[in-house]
C-alpha cells in the first residue's frame, strides 16, 4: 500500500506530466525522425539517420525546449485555464508555480548546454527559440493575428532546426511545411473560439474577442480553403508516394470540418473541431511513411544498401 506521501508525490509527477503535455512528446519525436528520413534527408540511409548522434541530440533538445514552452505557457495561462479547462487546471495546480519555474529554467539550461555540444550556432538557435516561446507566452498571445501566427511558426520551428542541420533546402520541404503551418494556424484560431470565455475574463485580445466569432470563422474558412494550394503542389508537382491518399482524405475531412464549423456555437463543439484538426495533424505524422512504405516492408534490405 502506498503511503499518503507517496500518493501525493505520484500525483505531482502526473501533474507535471500534464503541464508539459508528456503525451505529445513521443509524437513530436516520431514526427522529427520520420520527417528526417522521408522528407528532410531522403538521400541518406534510414539507419544512418536513426543512428546519427548529433540528430538525436537536436531532437532531444527540441523536446526539452517544447516541454519548457508548455510549462511557461501554463504558468501565464493559469488563471485563464481555470475558466476554460477547470479539470485539467486543478490537476496542474498540484505543482506550485515556483516548482514549474524551477523545472522550466532547468530544462532550458540543459537544452542550451546540449545544443552547444553540436555547435555554437545550434545553441544560439535554441536560445532564440526559448526566448521567442517566452515572449509569445508573456506578451504576443494576447494579441489577435500576431499571436496566432507566432504560435504556428513556433510549432514548426524545430523542424527547421533539423533542416538547417541537414542543409537540404528542397522545395518539397517548404510545400509540406506550408500545409502543416496552415493546419496549425487553423487549430490556433479554433482554440481562440474554444477559449473565448477565459480570454474575455483575462483581457486577451484574440480575433473572436476583438472582431467577433463570425469574423473568426470567415478567416478560418479562408485558411482552410487555402490548404488546397500546398495539397495540389504536393500531389501534382512532387512525388509523395502513397501519401497522396492522406492529402485526398485531408481535403474531405476539411470540407466536413468547415460544415461543422459554421454550425458550432458552444465550447464543446469547438473542442470537437480542435480534436478533428489535432487528429489530422497526428495522422499526417504516421502517414509520412507512405512516401516510401518500402522502408517498412523491406526495411532490413534497405538499411543494408
Amino acid at each position: 500500500m502506498l503511503t499518503r506521501k507517496s500518493k501525493l508525490f505520484l500525483m505531482k509527477i502526473l501533474s507535471l506530466f500534464s503541464v508539459v503535455r508528456g503525451y505529445n512528446i513521443p509524437i513530436i519525436v516520431l514526427a522529427q525522425y520520420l520527417s528526417s528520413i522521408f522528407i528532410l534527408a531522403p538521400e541518406r540511409r534510414a539507419l544512418d539517420v536513426i543512428l546519427d548522434w548529433r540528430l538525436f541530440i537536436i531532437v532531444f533538445v527540441s523536446t526539452l525546449t517544447i516541454a519548457s514552452g508548455y510549462i511557461i505557457n501554463n504558468f501565464y495561462d493559469s488563471e485563464k485555464d481555470l475558466i476554460n479547462r477547470p479539470n485539467k487546471s486543478m490537476l496542474d495546480r498540484l505543482v506550485s508555480q515556483k516548482t514549474k519555474l524551477q523545472v522550466y529554467f532547468g530544462l532550458n539550461f540543459m537544452a542550451t548546454v546540449l545544443a552547444y555540444i553540436i555547435s555554437f550556432r545550434a545553441a544560439l538557435f535554441f536560445a532564440v527559440y526559448i526566448f521567442l516561446i517566452w515572449f509569445y507566452s508573456h506578451k504576443l498571445k494576447k494579441y489577435p493575428i500576431v499571436g496566432n501566427l507566432t504560435a504556428s511558426l513556433l510549432a514548426v520551428l524545430p523542424f527547421f532546426g533539423i533542416l538547417l542541420y541537414f542543409k537540404n533546402f528542397y522545395n518539397v520541404i517548404f510545400a509540406h511545411a506550408s500545409f502543416l503551418l496552415l493546419l496549425i494556424l487553423i487549430r490556433e484560431m479554433i482554440k481562440d473560439l474554444e477559449n473565448i470565455k477565459g480570454d474575455i475574463a483575462n483581457n486577451y485580445q484574440t480575433i473572436p474577442v476583438r472582431f467577433g466569432e463570425k469574423t473568426s470563422k470567415q478567416i478560418i474558412t479562408f485558411l482552410t480553403v487555402s490548404t488546397v494550394i500546398p495539397i495540389y503542389i504536393l500531389i501534382e508537382k512532387y512525388d509523395v508516394g502513397y501519401m497522396d491518399i492522406y492529402f485526398y482524405v485531408s481535403l474531405i475531412v476539411l470540407i466536413l470540418f468547415l460544415m461543422k464549423l459554421w454550425k458550432s456555437e458552444t465550447h464543446v463543439e469547438y473542442v470537437q473541431l480542435h480534436n478533428i484538426l489535432k487528429s489530422l495533424i497526428v495522422a499526417g505524422v504516421f502517414c509520412i511513411v507512405l512516401i516510401d512504405p518500402n522502408v517498412l516492408v523491406h526495411g532490413r534490405a534497405l538499411l543494408k544498401i
